[in-house]
């Protein structure tokens, strides 16, 4: 599958791989800072931005596709960022093909299998029905009664576009994220990344537990875990200052 990307930068290659219902544009600010150091990929995963859509969508086809990226613009010695489900893309490939990748850097996730939790968000995006929705303003206000939380209904409205002369869509395969929620929450625990590999955490965020830490060392022995102060879930948009800083710290910038 070839996938939609942007390149900035020139140096050692450096992916990042955006996270659930997300798409390469979340990622430009930080991959600003990353230029100057690096070649940067900004990929949309499959089913997401501007990438092709396909009713195969599980963490085996999402890393599938990044090796095909990478064979495809002849990369080596790549580093790789992944946010969430993107880290989990990140962590599936990098155990997968260790002599493909120089480091690791896995933000707010954990190689652990996560329970379903995103019902609310996709019952939400499930009722918007575009044939009376027919503004972004309406859109918002939709969202806005289904899902009270702001931030939320503004990461999620990035990814309405007009399709066709006012006919307005969504950029990711609802349907499809939809049917296979529970394999986005699958553990990536395939083998062991023996090669460094560092674990942003947000201090708000509950999605890497104290508790985890066992099995992120079982699966990636050279791991280190760093908690972003002040930062929920997206913690590159919630602590951007730290998030760069700790990321060219590892990266030895």
């Amino acid at each position: 599958m070839e996938l939609n990307y942007k390149k900035i930068g020139s140096g050692q290659p450096l992916i990042i791989l955006h996270g659930l219902m997300g798409m390469l544009d979340n990622w430009q600010t930080p991959a600003k800072y990353f230029a100057p150091h690096f070649e940067v990929y900004l990929v949309d995963q499959r089913n997401h931005g501007r990438s092709p859509q396909s009713e195969e969508f599980n963490y085996q086809v999402l890393a599938d596709d990044l090796f095909e990226f990478i064979y495809t613009h002849h990369l080596h010695d790549v580093n790789i960022i992944g946010h969430s489900m993107g880290g989990k893309t990140a962590m599936k490939f990098a155990q997968n093909n260790p002599q493909l990748v120089d480091k690791l850097i896995v933000a707010d996730i954990a190689p652990k299998s996560y329970p379903v939790h995103h019902h609310e968000i996709l019952e939400a995006l499930v009722s918007v029905d575009f044939n009376e929705l027919k503004s972004r303003g309406k859109v918002e206000d939709h969202l806005m009664d289904k899902l009270k939380v702001k931030s939320v209904v503004h990461f999620l409205l990035k990814n309405l576009y007009w399709k066709n002369k006012g006919e307005l869509a969504w950029r990711f395969n609802l349907p499809v994220i939809k049917r296979n929620i529970e394999i986005i929450g699958a553990a990536t625990t395939d083998s062991v990344y023996d090669q460094p590999t560092l674990f942003l955490k947000g201090e708000k965020s509950h999605y890497i537990q104290d508790e985890d830490f066992e099995l992120i060392n079982e699966y990636f022995p050279q791991a280190k875990v760093l908690e972003l102060s002040n930062a929920g879930h997206w913690v590159h948009a919630e602590n951007l200052e730290d998030f760069v800083k700790y990321s060219l710290e590892f990266l030895e910038v």
